[in-house]
């Protein structure tokens, strides 16, 4: 910071910081019951991670609907987690696994039209794991930094979807 006087007028010179690295746009879908109190855990006991992710709070990450996902990597967003409760401690009895199901059709489909798998992710926090939460964001950001932008497919024809998906 450079200070100038003009004849009585201070005129403060800020160097702005030029931006050369990437930051990733993250979505957070986090469980009411388990992550989302993780989530808040790692805020009040002021663990650091990035500022650059964005909770949406579920009821249970069953309710998350796989169309989310796509329309989040659709608008921008360079990555996507879903994280709800443990095996077990649902609130809503089995809603975690019946998203681990849906979600790994999700992975597949990902992978198809030809977004890295790893820019979504299944994780599961529960409310005393604060220090996990700001972890997993710390790590999912860095991976997402080594991908660098999301590139979403320009409109692939049919025949390229049956291309890609085919098993070898």
């Amino acid at each position: 910071m450079k200070l100038f006087n003009l004849g009585g007028l201070i005129l403060i010179k800020i160097k702005k910081k030029v931006k050369s690295e990437f930051e990733p746009n993250i979505l957070v879908f986090c469980c009411n019951w388990c992550s989302y109190a993780g989530a808040d855990l790692a805020g009040v006991s002021r663990f650091q991670y990035p500022p650059n992710i964005r909770i949406i709070r579920v009821m249970c990450s069953s309710r998350v609907d796989p169309t989310f996902v796509l329309r989040a990597f659709n608008n921008g967003i360079d990555g996507v987690l879903i994280i709800g409760c443990h095996m077990g401690d649902c609130h809503y009895m089995k809603g975690f696994e019946y998203t681990q199901v849906r979600m790994d059709h999700l992975k597949n489909l990902i992978k198809c039209i030809g977004i890295e798998a790893d820019r979504f992710q299944l994780h599961s926090i529960s409310a005393s794991e604060g220090k996990q939460f700001s972890e997993l964001i710390k790590d999912f950001t860095k991976k997402l930094i080594e991908f660098g932008e999301l590139k979403i497919p320009k409109k692939p024809g049919i025949i390229e979807l049956e291309y890609n998906c085919k098993k070898k």
